[in-house]
């Protein structure tokens, strides 16, 4: 998953968890040490990929914006 992980760094993403009570986004800044820093409004975070399910970069409707509405 690190591997996968690092293909995304710099891009505006949303982050799942196997739970699926979590749901993070933002834009991916680093990937080291089994873990994955994202930053959104100005805030860092960091989430360990152990716990991550699924990682894609975020919809844009024909327009080229971002999609208000995420169904999944």
């Amino acid at each position: 998953m690190v591997e996968l992980a690092k293909r995304f760094i710099g891009k505006d993403c949303l982050i799942y968890t196997f739970d699926g009570s979590h749901q993070f986004s933002g834009i991916i800044k680093e990937v080291i040490d089994n873990a994955v820093l994202i930053e959104k409004d100005g805030i860092s975070e960091a989430i360990n990929l152990d716990f991550v399910v699924r990682i894609r970069e975020y919809p844009l409707n024909k327009n080229g914006k971002k999609k208000s509405v995420i169904l999944d």
